[in-house]
């Protein structure tokens, strides 16, 4: 089975680049995802924060960096826009899963191109595409799936996802820009998941803090060329193997929605009761030999 990382030089997968204040371009930056990233990550970094017009949403975090406005279909502005970056944090898109093919061509085709073309045209050492959980969304549920599967898109959106992934790793292993492919899952801020409505998102839960780690991980981490990494919390239940994000970038989530949710937490006590009930007092089969 193919590898769905590719990396650079001997050095270790985990040895990262930490030290340096990196320059670092975020777009759709004052989407849910952006605006939590660039107010807990303006310290660590020289932020530039692309959005599309300056309006309430761009005026809240215009404390954490250099606000400016650029259009995902204007290719020489961001080329501009690119200059002097040492990373593009890419998240601007349409999010929405049961969108039109019309709606998402301009947004997360045309402009998941034009972004990964100007930043390897200004000389950025990485890009991070921030894919979904939907590029693979067409698994049955009670398959927990690898990044080393196949996609298997759910909906027209996560086909605009995978189109993102094929043309990241075609920047990298042929245009020398490195590319990392989140398949983020369904960022809630922890407080709202508690509600008993979110149950469903037991699986595919991703808090606030862990995905912000994760994006830390994958700037700071030197020699990885190419890689799709699974964007999850601990759930006691994940939809996504996320041992690639572990092993590669060192990530190490801290929240489980089991935790937070009363109904998934009394399951997963049977669960482990019943394991214990099945394991007996079970002993080293090597005991004698210790």
């Amino acid at each position: 089975m193919s590898l769905s990382f590719t990396s650079i030089g001997t050095d270790p997968l985990g040895s990262s680049g930490q030290g340096t204040q990196r320059r670092v371009l975020v777009t759709g930056a004052a989407g849910n995802i952006g605006s939590y990233f660039a107010e807990h990550a303006k310290d660590m970094y020289e932020l530039r924060l692309m959005v599309q017009a300056m309006d309430e949403q761009a005026e809240a975090i215009q404390s954490y960096g250099d606000v400016v406005v650029g259009d995902l279909g204007d290719l020489e502005r961001l080329k501009e826009l690119c200059r002097g970056i040492d990373t593009v944090v890419h998240l601007a898109a349409n999010p929405d899963p049961s969108a039109t093919w019309s709606s998402l061509l301009s947004a997360n085709i045309v402009g998941t191109y034009h972004i990964m073309v100007a930043a390897k045209a200004a000389g950025c050492r990485r890009l991070i595409y921030a894919s979904s959980i939907h590029a693979v969304s067409g698994y049955p549920p009670d398959v927990q799936v690898k990044t080393s599967e196949p996609v298997n898109p759910g909906d027209l959106y996560g086909v605009t996802k995978c189109f993102g992934e094929a043309l990241g790793r075609y920047m990298a292993e042929q245009e020398g820009l490195s590319v990392i492919a989140l398949r983020i899952g369904a960022f809630q801020p922890a407080e709202k998941v508690r509600d008993e409505n979110m149950v469903s998102l037991h699986d595919a839960f991703v808090s606030r803090r862990d995905l912000h780690q994760l994006i830390v991980r994958c700037i700071e981490v030197e020699n990885l060329r190419f890689a799709i990494l699974h964007g999850l919390s601990n759930n006691r239940f994940k939809r996504l193997d996320i041992s690639d994000a572990r092993f590669l970038v060192g990530y190490d989530p801290q929240d489980d929605l089991t935790q937070e949710q009363p109904q998934l937490r009394q399951v997963a006590e049977l669960i482990d009761r019943s394991r214990t009930l099945l394991d007996g007092d079970q002993q080293s089969g090597i005991r004698e030999e210790l």
